[in-house]
């Protein structure tokens, strides 16, 4: 490819996809995971993955197809590879963070074992905390040939995060938080959330800074009894969130814990923003800062769209 000729991208990733329209090159983009919804621009591209997996079914019976397909050691997604040969991508933005979330590089290796021609350059992503942001950010725009579109890029985000700081960094109370990745069974969220928490103003109960999530039991959840609880299973939107956590709230035990006694529960799009390692992991940021403080994230701007208190019934 000559200096400056466009790519042609196909990108396997939400977050990534994100990232190369925020660098401006979106006109760039030829083929895009199934799950690759924002923005609308990116929609209209043809997706070269689907699902393995019942995406519609409730947490535990979701829960258990992965399981069982992990197991058998079987992806949980299909390639279509003729499509990918079709669209000729030089760059190929995927990720080998989480075989559940998309497609892993044993399938893309795979897929590109017998490939026709120059192989597309692969970029793979793995980001665990708030930093690897603006580290994936500028490595696809050094691949691109955009450094400068990186920079520019990265520079407001970053000013929204110290924004956030300047309000939560002296703050003398602190409400413990639980943010639930998933419902059924229950997963407390690592990876970037507890970062986000503590950036927000609050004490995260489960997971750490930079560790992949892990599982909770309910007991564990109530001996914990966190101030405020957050519901945002892995690849739900705010519908589907508030359905699951409905699922959960009917536990006959659910007013034991002081965040529903207290009306301390709040869900959240987790698709649009807290399972997407992009641009909007900021307004995730910021929408957790109005739950826990509203008083000082007045008016809420993403209350009613992104994030809701919840209502059992």
């Amino acid at each position: 490819m000559s200096a400056g000729a466009p790519h042609r991208i196909v990108s396997l990733l939400p977050a990534a996809t994100e990232m190369v329209v925020a660098l401006g090159a979106v006109d760039q983009l030829v083929g895009r995971s199934h799950a690759c919804d924002h923005p609308w621009a990116v929609r209209p591209l043809p997706a070269v993955t689907r699902p393995k997996v019942p995406v519609d079914a409730p947490s535990l019976d979701l829960h258990e197809s992965v399981v069982k397909l992990s197991r058998e050691s079987q992806s949980l997604f299909e390639l279509d590879v003729p499509r990918l040969r079709e669209l000729a991508p030089t760059v190929i933005l995927a990720q080998d963070q989480c075989a559940v979330c998309a497609v892993t590089p044993k399938d893309l290796e795979a897929a590109l074992a017998d490939w026709p021609g120059r192989k597309p350059e692969i970029v793979r992503l793995s980001p665990t905390r708030l930093v690897d942001l603006w580290a994936d950010l500028q490595r696809i725009a050094g691949v691109l040939g955009l450094a400068d579109a990186g920079r520019a890029a990265i520079a407001p985000l970053k000013a929204r995060v110290v924004a956030v700081i300047e309000r939560t960094a002296l703050l003398q109370k602190r409400p413990s938080v639980a943010c639930l990745e998933w419902l059924d069974p229950l997963m407390g969220a690592g990876n970037w959330i507890p970062e986000l928490v503590h950036i927000a103003g609050g004490h995260p109960l489960f997971g750490e800074p930079g560790v992949h999530s892990d599982w909770i039991t309910w007991e564990n959840l109530l001996l914990q009894d966190p101030q405020v609880l957050v519901s945002i299973p892995c690849g739900f939107d705010l519908d589907r969130v508030r359905q699951e956590t409905r699922r959960l709230a009917s536990r006959p035990d659910w007013t034991k814990l002081r965040a529903a006694r207290t009306g301390k529960v709040f869900l959240a799009d987790a698709s649009a923003y807290f399972n997407r390692p992009g641009p909007r992991l900021v307004d995730s940021l910021e929408l957790l800062a109005e739950m826990l403080h509203p008083d000082l994230f007045a008016p809420a701007r993403y209350k009613g769209e992104a994030w809701e208190p919840f209502v059992a019934s």
